[in-house]
């Protein structure tokens, strides 16, 4: 039995689809299915997130508890859900595209370029990040200006209307893309981070420990997985790590994305000049890093719940 870290040369089952069968599909749905169930765990954790970061005038003035509180009786329960339709819709291709692309960074620059160890993990992952963004980001944009409304203060009616509106009172297209270097430099160090993590803790602990934190996997019983928990473990691990270093970034994306919606949007037209606004106007801890208590909140079962799913869609659609 070898772990997944390792190629197993022993054959397998014949009902197990060939590797050449579609294989991209499956890697496309497992990706999507695991994104959309990681975001749909967190959804009320994160419009209060972005209520926070862009200092709405409705709840600036409360922490994360309070927000929580705040937004169902003022906007009814499902005000925790706004703009998580249009976070699905960014969330699967998104999800799709990250985990997709990750796989095939990594295969590239271990048999192709000659990189490998624990560095290509993390080569493969900021560039399969900053790919998936760059594929979504109008669906991002689109997802914050929704969830930033507050009840009966609405500038969108709904998705289509964002689209319309922005298209026609922001530049076009490059309205959709505000905020884009700063995602982009932000999501190199989270998404390299987060599978750097989670693949140099799961390669270990099978390494080491795989009676303890291993199990055959379902579909190849030659491939050592980690088990469920040990996965969720893992996942937290590697999301929190990652959020630390890249959240100023995260502020920054944010409130540049938001744009007009924002009385001081003038001042967020570029990433330095919105860190220096931000920290010159809040500071660290009530601007930079604004909401970050709920970011580890949040990010735990969310990168917990994305790593787990999608070591589980692995096994159903039998890319192991």
């Amino acid at each position: 039995m070898t772990s997944e870290a390792a190629v197993s040369t022993r054959p397998t089952m014949s009902s197990t689809p060939s590797k050449g069968d579609y294989h991209w599909v499956r890697s496309f749905v497992a990706g999507g299915v695991a994104g959309c169930c990681a975001k749909t765990t967190i959804a009320p954790l994160d419009r209060v997130k972005i209520l926070l970061q862009a200092q709405n005038p409705h709840y600036k003035h409360l922490g994360v508890i309070s927000t929580l509180r705040a937004v169902p009786k003022k906007e009814g329960i499902l005000g925790l859900y706004k703009g998580n339709g249009a976070m699905m819709v960014r969330i699967f291709p998104y999800g799709a595209i990250q985990f997709m692309a990750f796989d095939k960074y990594k295969k590239l620059l271990r048999k192709q370029i000659g990189i490998s160890g624990h560095i290509h993990r993390l080569m493969a992952g900021s560039m399969a990040g900053m790919t998936a963004v760059i594929c979504t980001y109008p669906l991002d944009v689109i997802r914050a200006r929704l969830a930033f409304q507050v009840k009966g203060d609405h500038r969108y009616t709904g998705i289509a209307n964002a689209f319309h509106t922005i298209y026609l009172k922001e530049g076009g297209v490059l309205g959709f893309y505000r905020g884009l270097t700063p995602t982009l430099i932000g999501m190199a160090p989270y998404a390299g981070l987060s599978f750097f993590t989670f693949g140099t803790l799961k390669s270990l602990g099978l390494k080491h420990f795989p009676e303890l934190l291993g199990r055959p996997s379902s579909d190849n019983p030659d491939v050592l997985i980690l088990k469920t928990h040990v996965n969720l473990l893992c996942g937290g691990v590697a999301g929190a790590i990652a959020q630390t270093a890249s959240y100023p970034l995260d502020v920054a994306r944010r409130r540049m994305q938001l744009g007009a919606v924002l009385p001081d949007s003038e001042k967020c037209v570029s990433l330095i000049k919105t860190l220096k606004y931000v920290y010159n106007t809040f500071g660290v801890k009530k601007g930079l890093y604004r909401g970050l208590s709920l970011n580890y909140i949040r990010c735990v079962p969310s990168q917990a719940v994305a790593f787990t799913t999608y070591e589980f869609m692995k096994q159903v659609l039998h890319l192991n």
